[in-house]
């Protein structure tokens, strides 16, 4: 079913050289429980679902796009306010975490269904991210720390190439 220009999402070539946003096709809007956002299709869900992806080479440069990328579709589905800034914390956390220790492109999924929201990032490395203890004085480090205090909770995939976090969404809050 083609979507009308008005449900566009507009992130094509020119807007995404202009703003700094990996290349992707016009997304659709997320009506809720309707479409998914996928950087190669679109996607029907449940009615209680919705979700975009994000695929993007790794670059310092491309974790404000992301942040904003996350926050435009967080809005598109009605999460505003605290929950909706600590989701792209999380997001911002984990997709610098990727850049800076993982291998190769960057898949990024944000995905609602029900009472949860869950964020994966995955990368090309086969080793887990984990938390550390960085001293005072370091200058990073603390990502992972920050993941822990805002999400439900957090962890890796079995090989070590996706990190994710979960947040309880309130009824009302979508």
């Amino acid at each position: 079913m083609p979507i009308p220009p008005a449900k566009r999402f507009a992130l094509g070539r020119r807007a995404s050289r202009r703003a700094g946003v990996p290349h992707m096709n016009s997304f659709p809007t997320c009506p809720p429980g309707r479409l998914s956002m996928t950087s190669a299709s679109v996607v029907a869900l449940p009615q209680t679902s919705y979700a975009f992806e994000v695929d993007f080479a790794p670059s310092r440069r491309r974790v404000g796009a992301i942040r904003r990328t996350t926050m435009a579709c967080l809005g598109l589905w009605d999460m505003r306010g605290p929950l909706a800034e600590n989701i792209v914390l999380t997001v911002s956390e984990l997709v610098t975490n990727a850049i800076e220790h993982g291998e190769g492109d960057i898949a990024l999924r944000v995905q609602c269904a029900d009472d949860e929201l869950q964020v994966a990032v995955t990368d090309g490395s086969p080793s887990p991210a984990s938390l550390r203890a960085p001293n005072d004085d370091d200058d990073s480090g603390r990502g992972l720390l920050l993941v822990t205090a805002l999400a439900e909770r957090w962890g890796t995939r079995d090989d070590g190439k996706t990190t994710w976090c979960v947040f309880r969404v309130p009824a009302g809050r979508r």
